[in-house]
């Protein structure tokens, strides 16, 4: 815990957390709704999450603190019902996020080996066994996991950066580049909320304001650590989107949705550059799944730890906190629930409320922190825009989507009022 982290192990905090199974899993999702303006759709989500990472620069400077976000909102709005509902929101969006990674791990594993013949089937064991080994792996040593993370980094980035040099060398002469033309794209408030959709590509790099009282020379490297990773985390979402619209007819995207990235890579290398991109989707949400079950679990117990849960959640399961066996069942059942779509938009909307939130409290608490009022201010408003047009583009394609995130929503506050409640009669 003493180890001071350096401005590199900083940045790969940041790429490692963006760059998980998001890309994986919603790539395919995005060229559906976005058509050929795909890397622009991507390229506005990741300017709302580069707002979003000024606010999260100063706080971060300012109220360094493990426990990251949920500092940030206490910070805020003080130990409230809404500071402890949001706290919760945030650690249920933990929750869908990991199933969207297992979701992902579902979807490409049955490319590589099918195990019973049935595709449905196949993504469901699939699914499932990953979060049960990422759950053991965390049981047996937290050490394991930071070992995974750092190879997994590393292994996810050549991959990826060596299918965008293939990848863009086949381009030449490809037909499919046509797709990216102006006329191939879809309506600006259709691009927008397709950029919202899969705004949970990015949402990673907040877990760096988790490592900020670590941070060597804080004053310098928390602001590069921040920029420097959200900025080549959208250079490389645009490269990967320009690439897989170039590469492969609407078609046939739309058939691979759910392993997009793999089918984009037969073109250029056939079926071995189709399992070599299988393999590291594989890596990449499988550690995904390791950071996030593990962030989850600290989430959980930092808000327990502020008395905005109840504190049986600071209880020991194994010598780990409770919250973590919560956090693997809670994604299980999820996963095998939910669509790919709907388990997406659900942890959008939950993490464009969380960083309006954040941004908010950096427009509030400008003055301590020594910021510019108007760029948190100008975050705040775009993702309370950016969650209407997703709610209301989503609504007519994705219900339950939409539902399943207004009763999350509901379900945080209810509990927390609650629970408050409860706490203040029995003080009295």
């Amino acid at each position: 815990m003493n180890k001071k982290i350096g401005l590199k192990e900083a940045i790969s905090i940041g790429i490692g957390g963006m760059v998980g199974g998001g890309i994986f899993a919603v790539l395919g999702l995005a060229v559906s709704l976005a058509k050929g303006g795909t890397p622009m759709a991507f390229l506005l989500a990741g300017i709302l999450a580069l707002i979003t990472a000024y606010s999260y620069v100063k706080l971060s400077q300012t109220y360094p603190d493990r426990g990251g976000t949920v500092k940030f909102i206490n910070q805020g709005f003080g130990k409230s019902v809404f500071s402890g509902s949001v706290n919760n929101l945030l650690w249920i969006s933990y929750i869908i996020m990991l199933s969207l990674y297992a979701s992902a791990f579902g979807s490409y594993a049955p490319n590589l080996f099918e195990m019973t013949g049935d595709k449905t089937l196949d993504f469901h064991i699939y699914a499932s066994a990953i979060i049960v080994i990422a759950t053991a792996i965390n049981y047996y040593s937290i050490a394991v996991v930071g070992k995974i993370e750092s190879y997994a980094v590393i292994i996810k980035l050549l991959i990826l950066i060596s299918f965008i040099f293939i990848g863009a060398y086949g381009l030449i002469g490809n037909p499919n580049v046509s797709q990216l033309a102006l006329s191939q794209w879809e309506t600006p408030v259709k691009l927008f909320a397709g950029g919202m959709v899969i705004f949970v590509a990015y949402e990673g790099f907040e877990l760096i304001a988790n490592a900020a009282p670590d941070i060597v020379n804080p004053k310098r490297n928390i602001p590069k650590a921040y920029y420097y990773s959200v900025v080549f985390v959208i250079i490389l979402y645009i490269i990967i989107a320009l690439v897989t619209v170039g590469s492969l007819p609407f078609e046939n995207i739309a058939k691979a949705e759910d392993y997009v990235l793999a089918e984009a890579a037969k073109p250029m290398l056939g079926q071995l550059g189709f399992s070599v991109i299988t393999v590291a989707a594989l890596i990449s949400t499988f550690s995904a799944i390791n950071a996030s079950l593990y962030g989850g679990s600290r989430v959980n117990f930092e808000i327990a730890e502020d008395d905005e849960l109840p504190h049986y959640f600071l209880g020991q399961f194994h010598n780990q906190p409770i919250g973590l066996m919560i956090t693997a069942v809670a994604t299980l059942i999820l996963v095998n629930v939910l669509e790919l779509e709907s388990i997406s938009t659900a942890g959008s909307i939950g993490f464009l409320i969380i960083f309006g939130i954040v941004n908010f409290v950096g427009y509030k608490l400008s003055q301590a922190t020594g910021s510019n009022k108007i760029i948190p201010l100008v975050g705040f408003l775009l993702c309370i825009v950016a969650t209407l047009v997703l709610i209301n583009q989503q609504y007519d394609d994705n219900k339950t989507g939409i539902f399943v995130s207004a009763g999350i929503i509901i379900l945080c506050f209810v509990s927390e009022w609650l629970y408050k409640s409860s706490e203040r009669s029995a003080n009295h």
